[in-house]
């Protein structure tokens, strides 16, 4: 292919229809016919990156490899194709705007007066570019975040249709994919809100090539007629979303209902390559036909938004289709969690992970949790902030330092067995300044940590945090059992520890949850879940006995 084409994806209706996931789906059918396909995600909110928005704001910040915090939607991607994103696959308002204000700054526009038409516009084309033009891509699928008529997605809208116009026929199509609610007292299915929004993305100059309608029902022939007619598409061009019972469906469901072959034939590419989708369907096969199932709890700070956790919960999707197993997660928030209610709590669980989090709220819940994970020998899995509050719950209730803390949460305490990096100590500004992005671990010889990874010596995982353990205490936490089995030896970090006389006991300072797969379940994810069986297994034959 000599040109990339451009596929963009809006929203019209309402917010949360599942932009992303069509796609991530639709990619996942060109990418099965040969086409080299990424994904971008423009969000129109200010913020230069999510990494600073609450988690209940905006659910989870996805962290890639070259450390950008980016859009939870990445994630999506990644697990849907397999190829890791980047910083040029997400764009804030918040980025764009700081960029061409540091350009007015630097004098580039030649005392020009700055505004939204050109100049915010043009920088918004150059970020939807920047793929296209590396050469990498024949398809470039650009998501534009929030809803048809928003008023800060408006310069988002004006910069596709220039680009449309720009990139010439056959070269960028446009899907709009809206809701088509049914009304129970009127008992049908309406198509008055799609084509309301249709004429608002028309107004904006842009003709929407494709609808795909979200909706609880199966759209009748006689209704996508209708909305092929007054929404000026053609009928092949109307392609119904049905609520699937998991995101995995998606993709085949885009299948039947010929997406990719509609998107092929308006971008003038050939359709020959008939998908190959073995895989996907064997791990859907696997996922919704589990052999057994295992509880395990979730312990955490913002477990009312199931977004919050995304990665998470999507690796025990893929952890638990590799080990045939049903992964049923149950939600405990940290704040609630108290030493006379833990046993309560805790009951039927046959796993645990301490999620990632910051600040002190619900600290004291969460240690309490790893101290019963490890007392009671129940495999216990914690990423981040879990594995600090294990080496915090170890520190007190082995080693004796009853006030040991973080200093995150306590500055003046006595014994700082988690203490913030040395270079962050002078940093001021919130934003993108944490240890971000892919860091090298080196694993020891002989212990779990070799083992789950397959018996590799040196492995790659990606951080998102400025508190550390404290090498200090290495000596003394080693000596008393809580082995440091992973180490960066670029910054002396210590990675990864674990317990060896535990059935199975790891925290790790990394987030695995990001780079876990539909293609390449997370090893860690798939030891841990697969440990929570054999323990499972083992408890239920010897009460057989």
């Amino acid at each position: 292919m000599s040109q990339t084409k451009y596929i963009f994806v809006t929203g019209g209706v309402t917010s949360s229809l599942g932009k992303g996931i069509i796609a991530a789906s639709l990619a996942k059918l060109l990418q099965a016919r040969g086409y080299k396909t990424t994904i971008q995600k423009l969000d129109p909110y200010i913020n230069v990156d999510p990494g600073t928005l609450n988690p209940y704001e905006h659910g989870e910040c996805y962290v890639t490899d070259d450390g950008a915090e980016t859009d939870l939607d990445l994630g999506h991607y990644e697990r849907f194709l397999n190829v890791n994103t980047s910083q040029a696959n997400n764009v804030t308002t918040g980025r764009i705007y700081q960029s061409v204000i540091e350009k007015e700054r630097r004098g580039e526009f030649l005392g020009k007066t700055v505004q939204v038409v050109p100049h915010i516009t043009n920088e918004i084309k150059e970020r939807i570019q920047l793929l296209g033009n590396s050469g990498e891509y024949d398809i470039v699928i650009t998501e534009i975040g929030g809803t048809v008529g928003d008023i800060e997605s408006l310069p988002y809208i004006e910069a596709v249709r220039q680009l449309l116009w720009e990139l010439g026929d056959n070269n960028g199509i446009v899907i709009h994919l809206t809701l088509v609610p049914y009304l129970a007292a009127a008992g049908e299915l309406k198509t008055k809100p799609t084509q309301h929004s249709v004429k608002t993305l028309m107004e904006s100059g842009i003709k929407a090539d494709i609808l795909v309608c979200r909706t609880e029902h199966n759209i009748s022939e006689e209704k996508k007629e209708k909305l092929a007619l007054f929404c000026n598409v053609k009928k092949e061009a109307v392609v119904q979303s049905i609520d699937a019972s998991t995101i995995y469906d998606v993709p085949l469901l885009m299948q039947e209902e010929g997406l990719d072959t509609v998107a092929l034939k308006k971008l003038d590419l050939p359709d020959i390559i008939e998908p190959d989708l073995t895989n996907w369907k064997q791990f859907l096969q696997k996922h919704k036909s589990p052999k057994s199932q295992v509880t395990i709890g979730l312990i955490g700070k913002y477990v009312e938004l199931q977004d919050s956790y995304k990665s998470i919960l999507e690796s025990f999707i893929h952890a638990g289709a590799a080990n045939e197993v049903k992964v049923n997660v149950r939600s405990i928030h940290s704040e609630h969690i108290s030493r006379n209610d833990i046993d309560k709590k805790m009951m039927g669980l046959n796993g645990v992970l301490v999620a990632p989090g910051f600040g002190e709220r619900g600290i004291e819940g969460k240690i309490l949790a790893v101290q019963y994970a490890r007392e009671n020998n129940i495999p216990f899995l914690g990423i981040c902030l879990g594995m600090q509050m294990a080496v915090i719950e170890y520190s007190r209730n082995v080693l004796g330092l009853e006030n040991a803390n973080s200093t995150e949460m306590d500055e003046n305490t006595p014994d700082p067995v988690i203490n913030l990096m040395e270079e962050q100590k002078t940093v001021t500004n919130k934003g993108g300044t944490m240890r971000l992005g892919s860091w090298d671990c080196e694993l020891k010889p002989e212990t779990l940590a070799q083992e789950v990874y397959g018996g590799a010596n040196e492995i790659s995982e990606r951080h998102r945090h400025r508190f550390e353990y404290n090498n200090a205490y290495k000596t003394a936490l080693e000596d008393s059992g809580l082995v440091a089995s992973g180490i960066n030896k670029k910054t002396n970090l210590v990675e990864i520890v674990e317990l060896p006389l535990h059935p199975w006991f790891v925290g790790v300072q990394y987030h695995p949850e990001y780079k876990s797969t539909v293609a390449n379940p997370h090893p860690l994810f798939v030891g841990f879940v697969k440990a929570v069986l054999e323990q499972k297994l083992q408890q239920t034959n010897a009460s057989l006995a």
